[in-house]
């Protein structure tokens, strides 16, 4: 055997050309590819792919059969996600670790964390959709048929009618049983609800599949439109009798909130694919720590007000003080530019030009605003303020809610140097990180500087500002009580709309926003606790790097944003030069209780 060669690819391909003996292993380190040569073997052209490239191709391959298969609840698809995952994981720890440099070890642990936390959400999934399948009996039939115009199989129109009339009549018998023996039914409020939204989402592709057919073909319609019409009206009947009978919605009323809780050991997968090492208990702590400290803040800006220790007075007037109708957008401009002047000037971070040029705002709708009553942002800033369509009361609420002082604080979260500034750099320094997604990085960021801000007495602040800045601090750890504990089981939804509106000072209808948008199963269940959960950890490695003397301020925040998107303990371990094991656990104690 000869010895290790490395050669760079250019004269590997010339050694394959002019030795086809030789068999080059597929080891790839760095641009070079270690070769060993035996003689009498047949050549291994294979080369092991870059970490970058395996992750690009995950994201794009998760996409391409998650848009192929398209419904949740179907076994096809679970099984191929499944097959696709494992098969994903188990070449990954066939990757030559030891060898890599610290940027290709966390990449490496990167994708091994989402790859293990997509397994354990894909059969979560099917623990949520097996209790929700006493009231699908259906379900399977009107899958089958969805997945067969997938595949363009052949259909035969007469078969077809003949399918969907019996199941018509399957869906019928649910639709009895709900109504008249709800007793004899095994699912609880969230199954339900589960339930519910399965049935709108097969109408939805049954939609499809109808739209597909109708009109190219003269027999389908004449035998599939009459019941295919029968199905769709009576799949909307079902929908809604499961949530007015089992789930307490009744017909009009879109604003009850109805959550999924995950319970605790939900809570420690979850809060271990984040790497963050605390139980769920111990992170309630955490938030009410932090709450004791806001209140006491509060008290103090409440006192140089004029109110004493009645904080939520001093807030009340804080609330009053807003812009008249039409001047909203203009105070969300000036505030945007005060960041981002306040941050240039004092060498905190470099913003490039285009970030600063190429920012919009836009109105954020009544409807949307039941959801999301604050500022949102990313690329842009989405500004909360009432309309003429909303009716009094509403107008006062989003107006209270969206005062000048809270809006200060929230300007500078959303756009520069929070979200926009984020999202700026996310798309041009490693974006293929951007798979590893997590509120704790996102959410943690904007707030985080909200804590910069606050602490910066340059950053000029008075008892109102303070007053302002601190409600969203306050409101922050009040998501991780309420969230948590939501999870737990140890409160209902309306307990943490109370929370928010007696302990915090929300109004009602921001409240409700606020909790509907944390329990409606579009955020992960660690989202709204990512917020200070995530703020307090960069807040710590800021403290542990910057006020350790190892690097400058500026270089510190250039550098958190240019590596993208992932868990801060990694995050610390590539600032750090941590040292890294393929069977790296999270030990990270950021904050001390």
């Amino acid at each position: 055997m000869a010895g290790l060669v490395l050669l760079d690819k250019r004269n590997l391909l010339i050694r394959l050309a002019e030795h086809p003996t030789v068999a080059y292993h597929p080891l790839e380190y760095g641009n070079m590819v270690s070769a060993t040569s035996f003689r009498g073997l047949t050549i291994n052209r294979a080369e092991r792919v870059p970490l970058r490239d395996r992750i690009e191709c995950v994201t794009e391959d998760l996409k391409e059969i998650q848009t192929i298969l398209s419904i949740t609840i179907s076994f096809k698809r679970t099984r191929r996600l499944r097959e696709f995952i494992t098969t994903e994981l188990s070449s990954l720890l066939g990757e030559p670790f030891d060898v890599y440099n610290q940027q290709d070890k966390v990449d490496y642990l990167l994708l091994k964390n989402y790859l293990e936390r997509q397994l354990r959400d894909l059969e979560l999934n099917v623990e949520r959709d097996e209790k929700a399948k006493p009231l699908l009996p259906f379900a399977t039939t009107l899958v089958e048929l969805c997945e067969a115009r997938e595949a363009v199989d052949p259909v035969i129109p007469k078969n077809v009618a003949e399918i969907l009339f019996r199941t018509q009549k399957d869906v019928v018998a649910v639709i009895d049983l709900v109504e008249n023996t709800p007793e004899k039914i095994s699912v609880n409020k969230s199954s339900a609800f589960r339930a519910a939204k399965t049935v709108d989402d097969l109408r939805e592709h049954l939609t499809e599949w109808f739209g597909f057919y109708k009109g190219y073909d003269p027999l389908f319609d004449w035998w599939v439109a009459s019941p295919y019409s029968s199905i769709d009206s009576t799949l909307e009947r079902l929908s809604s009798t499961i949530r007015e009978k089992l789930v307490g919605i009744k017909p009009g009323d879109e604003d009850v909130i109805v959550g999924e809780p995950i319970d605790r050991e939900g809570l420690l997968a979850e809060l271990q694919a984040e790497m963050i090492p605390y139980t769920p208990e111990e992170i309630i702590s955490i938030g009410e720590k932090e709450f004791e400290w806001c209140v006491r803040e509060l008290k103090k800006a409440s006192q140089s007000m004029g109110f004493g220790d009645d904080w939520k007075k001093a807030l009340e007037e804080v609330k009053n003080d807003y812009v008249e109708p039409g001047q909203q957008t203009q105070l969300v401009k000036g505030l945007a530019h005060e960041a981002i002047s306040f941050v240039e000037e004092h060498n905190l971070i470099t913003v490039p030009q285009i970030a600063k040029e190429t920012w919009q705002m836009f109105m954020m709708s009544p409807e949307r605003q039941k959801v999301n009553p604050f500022f949102l942002g990313g690329s842009s800033i989405i500004v909360s303020y009432p309309t003429d369509t909303m009716d009094h009361e509403a107008k006062l609420m989003s107006m209270r809610g969206n005062n000048i002082h809270f809006a200060r604080a929230t300007v500078f979260h959303e756009l520069i140097p929070g979200h926009r500034l984020q999202f700026y750099m996310n798309a041009r320094h490693r974006p293929y990180r951007q798979l590893f997604d997590t509120p704790f990085w996102i959410e943690g960021w904007s707030l985080y500087w909200e804590m910069i801000l606050w602490d910066d007495d340059r950053f000029v602040k008075t008892p109102q500002n303070r007053i302002g800045m601190l409600f969203w601090r306050l409101h922050r750890c009040a998501r991780i009580i309420f969230s948590i504990n939501f999870h737990l089981g140890r409160m209902t939804a309306q307990e943490c709309i109370d929370l928010l509106v007696n302990e915090v000072g929300h109004e009602r209808a921001t409240a409700e926003g606020e909790v509907r948008r944390s329990l409606a199963g579009d955020y992960s269940p660690l989202y709204q606790a990512g917020y200070m959960l995530g703020a307090l950890q960069i807040y710590s490695l800021r403290k542990e790097v910057v006020g350790g003397g190892f690097i400058r301020e500026i270089d510190f925040h250039n550098r958190f944003l240019k590596e993208n998107r992932m868990p801060i303990e990694l995050m610390r371990a590539l600032i750090c030069e941590m040292p890294l094991g393929r069977d790296y656990s999270p030990s990270w104690r950021f904050y001390r209780l």
